[in-house]
């Protein structure tokens, strides 16, 4: 089973070199190389060109690398995509998107400008539309591979509050990881910008691990120890799965379809996802040995 890490996932300003220089030292999953949301108009054109160097120059080890274009309703979006599409990047993250036809747009310029087939399409799931289509998006084309929650931009369209449970949120959040399920693709949680509030976004990261998030977007270094700790599996955790894939194959040596453990009925299903465990805590020790 082969499982990729996607504890923490931080965003780094492509405007900011320096910031794009220490990113190849954070201990993060992945690193979303933006060049929307956090670069001014004015400075779209050097943002693109540091994000191609960086990526270009490498150094970032096991790091899944993403570079989040501007929209193709914007002045820069269409050449975003033709240069991310020979970029060496991992993959793209389109926003905005309220459609499956707004992928299927992305994948046209990306197949236009040559981009290989191992390039992804990451997903911004950020409005209203994009909740109700979240099923056609996921399942638009065969280069998507991650869906990523925009609470803040939803909260705003929802004209919502930010509440310490979320409860706003969970409409949304649960459709998204429905349609992520659906098509057994990665879903990432929002971010959490209130940087002095820590035991809010612990409690955030709780809440998504719970839901079934593999990881969460983040906007500063500080939380990323946070989340790998939060999305990823404690030593106890693991142990219990190595214990049940075990008792398991002895179960099935003997003839049996399931078997007992620790009181706990153990059949095919709890050992899928115990195998997921332990091959999830193989990859981030593999990472960190990176």
């Amino acid at each position: 089973m082969t499982v990729r890490p996607r504890r923490s996932v931080l965003y780094m300003p492509g405007a900011n070199a320096r910031a794009l220089d220490k990113a190849r030292t954070l201990p993060a999953d992945g690193l979303i190389l933006d060049l929307e949301d956090s670069v001014s108009p004015d400075a779209k054109e050097l943002a693109r060109a540091q994000v191609l160097e960086a990526v270009r120059r490498g150094g970032y080890g096991r790091r899944e690398l993403i570079i989040r274009v501007n929209g193709l309703d914007t002045p820069w979006g269409h050449a975003d995509l033709v240069a991310a599409a020979s970029s060496g990047a991992d993959a793209v993250l389109i926003p905005k998107i309220d459609s499956g036809e707004g992928v299927r747009q992305a994948e046209r310029v990306l197949a236009n400008a040559g981009a290989p087939d191992g390039l992804k399409l990451w997903v911004m799931m950020e409005t209203p539309h994009a909740m109700l289509n979240a099923k056609d998006i996921a399942g638009a084309s065969q280069r998507v591979a991650c869906l990523v929650m925009g609470t803040s931009d939803l909260t705003k369209d929802l004209n919502a509050l930010n509440t310490q449970m979320r409860l706003p949120m969970l409409t949304s959040l649960g459709l998204t990881l429905l349609a992520a399920k659906a098509y057994r693709l990665a879903v990432l949680d929002g971010v959490h910008v209130d940087l002095e509030d820590e035991a809010g976004f612990a409690g955030s990261c709780r809440q998504g691990r719970e839901l079934g998030f593999d990881g969460k977007t983040l906007i500063h270094p500080r939380q990323i120890g946070p989340a790998n700790s939060a999305f990823g599996p404690t030593e106890q955790e693991v142990a219990q799965a190595r214990t049940l894939i075990a008792a398991h194959a002895d179960a099935l040596a003997q003839g049996k379809g399931i078997t007992v453990v620790g009181g706990k009925l153990v059949e095919t299903l709890h050992v899928e996802q115990a195998r997921r465990t332990v091959a999830l805590a193989e990859a981030i020790a593999v990472a960190g040995e990176g």
